[in-house]
């Protein structure tokens, strides 16, 4: 029986580069076939591409090099693996989430150039990392590539953080490495009216719940993978802030497309959109639907 693919978009930028060398050693570490898809369109004059005139049929084959380079790449950086690459002419949204229907996994590089241009700065990222079926990892270019930290999880008690903890254990075990769990709690603003008092909060109180709470969620993930060490960081305020710090030592980020409480709308408001351009390690973004 065939296992799904690790699918990978290319366009040649040192970031995609980046992004072709991790999923490469994630199809070793599954052991599943890569594919690397790189996405293009033509709508320019012939000179503005190294001035070539013949279109499209030369433009088309130096997409073609472009991808059979980044495969080449793929398999000196780990040899045995079954790689595939090719370059399609389309719509990058499209082709990439068309792809992610049969995928194990999806994976991006934080910026590119081509048909992936500004990935992470406009609609395209929105799209692909929104809609896409299977997870999706958002490689940040500048991040050494042999990290030994933990795999850090961001909890909420969500359906999608749920999953996110299944990916997370199952990537912690299949690495050797150690978990972290990551849950923040909220703090409440101060009112804005003058002589309006204050809601009562205790913040030792707020710790214990969370942490009570992170624990019995993690319960049944530490009976089902006993081998893989767990830690936890219980911490208020912005989960962002939270995550982006740790993220700095970890060696990959995984947290849920939605959330409630301190996660809320993580990848469709400002918490999603400062991990995937501050976060120090790769970012994976699960759905609650998506399979573990």
């Amino acid at each position: 029986m065939r296992h799904p693919d690790i699918v990978v978009g290319s366009d040649g930028s040192e970031q995609s580069r980046t992004a072709v060398r991790w999923a490469a050693a994630e199809a070793r570490l599954h052991g599943v076939p890569l594919k690397i898809l790189t996405a293009y369109t033509w709508n320019g004059p012939a000179e503005a591409f190294d001035g070539v005139a013949e279109l499209p049929d030369a433009i088309a084959q130096q997409f073609d090099q472009m991808a059979a380079a980044a495969a080449a790449e793929a398999r000196t950086c780990e040899p045995g693996i079954e790689v595939s690459g090719a370059a399609v002419i389309g719509d990058p949204i499209s082709i990439l989430l068309d792809a992610a229907r049969s995928a194990a996994m999806l994976v991006v590089g934080n910026r590119g150039r081509g048909g992936f241009a500004s990935l992470l700065l406009g609609s395209v990222s929105q799209q692909v990392v929104t809609h896409a079926t299977c997870p999706v990892v958002v490689v940040r270019g500048g991040r050494r590539e042999t990290p030994s930290g933990p795999i850090t999880v961001g909890v909420d008690g969500s359906a999608s953080a749920q999953r996110a903890l299944a990916l997370g254990f199952d990537q912690a075990q299949r690495r050797g490495c150690g978990l972290l769990a990551v849950r923040s709690y909220p703090v409440p603003t101060p009112p804005y009216e003058m002589g309006v008092p204050p809601l009562p909060y205790d913040p030792d109180a707020a710790s214990r719940d969370a942490a009570r709470d992170l624990e019995a969620t993690l319960a049944p993930w530490r009976d089902k993978y006993p081998a893989v060490r767990v830690k936890t960081l219980i911490g208020p305020g912005s989960p962002a802030k939270n995550l982006i710090d740790v993220s700095r030592e970890a060696t990959l980020l995984i947290v849920g497309s939605r959330g409630h409480g301190a996660l809320v709308g993580s990848l469709l408001g400002s918490v999603g959109q400062q991990l995937l351009h501050h976060a120090d390690c790769p970012v994976m973004i699960v759905h609650p639907k998506q399979a573990t």
